[in-house]
């Protein structure tokens, strides 16, 4: 349930970052300057694609895994977990990529892609500890 929490906010801030990038919300709300300085910047896009509508569909695919990870019916099966470790790892080495991008190339830090940082962060951390639980062999009673 957490994840899906967390899942569903790094959504809303992703969200708006796009909608920001791509005209939709006039001025960002961020205390700094920092944020338009790294949404405007040409490191915004990666392959061609806006780094927010990435990160936006990333965390809705980590919400919908972390939906069904908590059906019932995938109650004992490894893949949703599996999946969401996979997707956790490869968000987690794309925000320390984007996250180098801000502190060495661009020279400014938005608070925002902080915000979504910080919670990938914790989803890989919980992420990895609910793997670590699944695979420990069960006690000898």
């Amino acid at each position: 349930m957490a994840l899906a929490v967390l899942a569903l906010a790094g959504t809303f801030i992703s969200l708006y970052l796009y909608l920001f990038k791509i005209g939709k919300i006039g001025s960002m709300a961020c205390g700094t300057g920092g944020c338009q300085t790294v949404q405007l910047s040409p490191q915004s896009r990666f392959l061609g694609i806006e780094v927010a509508l990435i990160g936006l569909l990333g965390y809705i695919l980590l919400l919908a895994l972390a939906a069904v990870s908590l059906q019932p019916r995938f109650e004992g099966r490894s893949w949703p977990l599996a999946g969401l470790l996979l997707a956790t790892t490869g968000a987690f080495g794309f925000t320390l990529y984007l996250k180098y991008l801000e502190f060495f190339v661009i020279g400014a830090v938005c608070q925002w892609c902080v915000a979504s940082a910080i919670i990938i962060a914790i989803m890989f951390l919980v992420t990895i500890i609910e793997w670590r639980r699944s695979v420990e062999p069960e006690p000898i009673q």
